[in-house]
């Protein structure tokens, strides 16, 4: 959705290793015992039917993955100059295949299939290379209140959580531009 935001608006995206659920056991736990309450069904309707419009499918995920090492990973990923390809495999694994992103060596399959070494990955998640850096986007991510991902924030002003119709995020990037041709015209 952002590439097709950048057709026309110039964007500049920096993407966030943010870690939602840090309390997850190595092993993941049932979505439905850590989010009692929700209407499934429902939800992945409503997440088929919004993803549907930017090809994006959705399975029917029943466990929620400890998602630290994929996240440790994404950033050796950024490193290497393919973070977008690899968080793009580590998204379809666990939405659209139901793999547990929480192991590594699911992790480290979907390294070498963004072209990453990913023997080297496997030393960098034992070294905790990437620790301090997951712990860094955690503590910005605490500044702007995020609680749930993915999260937008645009031009430090507008929050946008989670799947919405691309009509959202246009409104709010084209209130920026008229807010930005406004302070222009003063000057």
């Amino acid at each position: 959705m952002v590439d097709t935001l950048k057709k026309d608006f110039p964007i500049a995206d920096e993407w966030l290793s943010f870690e939602i659920h840090p309390e997850t056991p190595p092993q993941g736990v049932l979505l439905s015992v850590r989010l009692p309450g929700i209407d499934w069904d429902e939800m992945y309707h409503n997440l088929r039917c919004s993803g549907s419009q930017f090809g994006i499918t959705f399975g029917d995920v029943k466990v929620l993955s400890n998602s630290r090492k994929a996240l440790e990973a994404s950033e050796y990923a950024r490193d290497q100059g393919k973070y977008g390809e690899f968080h793009e495999k580590v998204f379809h694994a666990y939405f659209a295949e139901m793999q547990d992103i929480g192991r590594v060596d699911v992790i480290l399959e979907l390294a070498r299939s963004a072209g990453m070494d990913a023997e080297e990955l496997k030393v960098a998640l034992g070294e905790g290379r990437y620790t301090t850096r997951l712990e860094e986007s955690l503590r910005e991510g605490h500044l702007y209140n995020v609680s749930a991902v993915p999260t937008f924030i645009i031009d430090e002003k507008y929050t946008i959580v989670g799947a919405q119709p691309i009509e959202v995020f246009q409104e709010a990037l084209q209130s920026v531009e008229k807010k930005g041709q406004g302070s222009r015209d003063k000057e």
